[in-house]
């Protein structure tokens, strides 16, 4: 049986109501993940008779203690109020064997009093979604909460047309967000805002305990979890779409999952949100939206940290950000030393990229198959510039030449970091639209080969094809 504590509902007292998930009618589990049940110390029979209610959240284990937590936030730049878990119930924290506390959080349990004027429902689109984006950025390196199970029921839910009802079971280190602490800054209780930052420090940052400014080092920590995030999110290509400040996690991880989408023709300035009209969420601004979030998030907490303490942490930002960002895409290009000129290459090859509408991940797949022996590159044909694409070229192959290591080294190092596979819109729409008809077979599918997005694997040779056109125009909006 697993052991479960919630830390957070005993110490926080006042940040909360304790409330238990309203059950679908006729939930049945439909799917859920086995490697991370494995990792949950969870054995096959959780998944099946009477022991499976609790992934309905029809039955409460031993220790839980559910909870929707309250926070605020912006919206599309805009202060938006109170907000909080409309939707999410908090059952309690899972306690590892190996020291880990890790939350489990049922999406879709019903109303709760920060509903506003929502149902307390998820659909199961929605839930598919997530599920299967937060394995596969988890499975690309990135930190990420994880899905364990997908719920189906009869009971109809009222979006833009009646859909299944449905819930997800997530796991996460922790689901406080920025948007925890705007909402007690809001409010005028700095009582409340040390209470959380006390809190979170305490269980998430221990080391920080001796610290002669402990609230510094942890801001500034927050910080460059952040920057780090959003570097890997650049780097795959990966668009979240509602990077409001309540969808911040404190720790840096990935949450959260609406219209999010992966790049495949390389446009900057891609929105994978069709509600977005301004474009605030673009693939591009992601950088710059991630650093305005902060700032909100560092107004919330000037009642612990002077102005220039506050600047400080933030200035670490930008540093971060640049050193993720080079660090990763140096490795995509195969390069393991430092040069001037790699930014250029990096920057005259996404150009050419833009111009040509190439597809993001295919490109650096193809390109880290190149042999620097060669004066052919494999991906010189999927240009039509080839002019430019030799010119480019043949600075890249002078560039490889000044590196050590043999072809085959970098070959396999560049596969480890260039994903041959990604979660496209159109695979999860197809995955979806068995799923409403009871077959799991896609899903699955999908979810084994996005558990090894670098792996070589002739098998799901389909998955990692180039979309079709229809697949690329897909509208995906907030209630996804």
């Amino acid at each position: 049986m697993p052991d479960f504590d919630n830390s957070y509902g005993r110490a926080l007292p006042g940040f909360y109501t304790r409330l238990r998930p309203t059950p679908l009618k006729g939930a049945r589990l439909l799917y859920h993940s086995a490697s991370l049940a494995a990792e949950l110390e969870l054995d096959d029979s959780w998944f099946s008779g009477d022991k499976a209610k609790v992934w309905a959240g029809e039955q409460l284990l031993p220790g839980m203690d559910p909870l929707a937590q309250v926070y605020s936030g912006h919206q599309f730049g805009v202060w938006a109020g109170q907000l909080g878990d409309g939707r999410g119930i908090l059952l309690g924290e899972q306690q590892l064997s190996d020291g880990r506390q890790l939350d489990w959080h049922l999406k879709g349990a019903g109303l709760t009093p920060y509903s506003r004027m929502g149902d307390g429902r998820a659909v199961l689109r929605s839930v598919v979604r997530e599920f299967l984006a937060s394995e596969a950025l988890h499975h690309l390196g990135i930190a990420s909460s994880r899905a364990l199970t997908i719920v189906t029921s009869e009971n109809p839910v009222f979006r833009e047309q009646p859909e299944r009802g449905a819930m997800l079971l997530r796991v996460a280190e922790s689901h406080v967000r920025f948007g925890h602490f705007e909402h007690f800054y809001y409010r005028q209780q700095p009582v409340q805002v040390k209470q959380l930052a006390d809190y979170v420090i305490a269980r998430h940052w221990p080391n920080l305990a001796d610290e002669a400014r402990p609230y510094l080092a942890w801001f500034t920590d927050v910080v460059e979890r952040t920057a780090r995030m959003i570097a890997s999110w650049q780097t795959v290509g990966f668009a979240h779409g509602v990077m409001n400040t309540d969808n911040m996690s404190i720790l840096g991880i990935t949450m959260d999952y609406g219209p999010f989408g992966f790049l495949d023709d390389y446009q900057p300035d891609y929105i994978c949100n069709h509600t977005d009209h301004q474009g605030r969420y673009a693939f591009d601004n992601q950088p710059a939206v991630a650093y305005w979030n902060l700032h909100r998030l560092g107004q919330s907490l000037s009642g612990l940290l002077m102005a220039e303490e506050l600047q400080q942490a933030l200035d670490a930002y930008e540093p971060a950000l640049m050193a993720a960002y080079g660090q990763q895409m140096r490795a995509k290009l195969g390069f393991f030393t430092t040069d001037k000129q790699d930014n250029d290459l990096l920057t005259g090859l996404l150009s050419l990229m833009m111009k040509e509408k190439q597809d993001y991940t295919r490109t650096f797949r193809r390109l880290s198959e190149t042999e620097q022996s060669s004066a052919h590159s494999p991906l010189r044909d999927d240009f039509v510039d080839r002019d430019a694409f030799d010119k480019w070229y043949s600075q890249y192959r002078t560039r490889l030449q000044q590196e050590t290591i043999d072809d085959a080294q970098r070959q396999q190092a560049m596969k480890s970091v260039n994903p041959k596979l990604i979660l496209r819109n159109y695979l999860a729409q197809q995955a979806i639209e068995l799923a409403e008809n009871d077959d799991i077979s896609a899903l699955h599918r999908l979810h084994l080969a996005l558990q090894r997005p670098f792996a070589d694997n002739a098998e799901y040779d389909d998955l990692a094809a180039l979309p079709p056109d229809w697949g690329k125009h897909l509208e995906i909006s907030c209630s996804s």
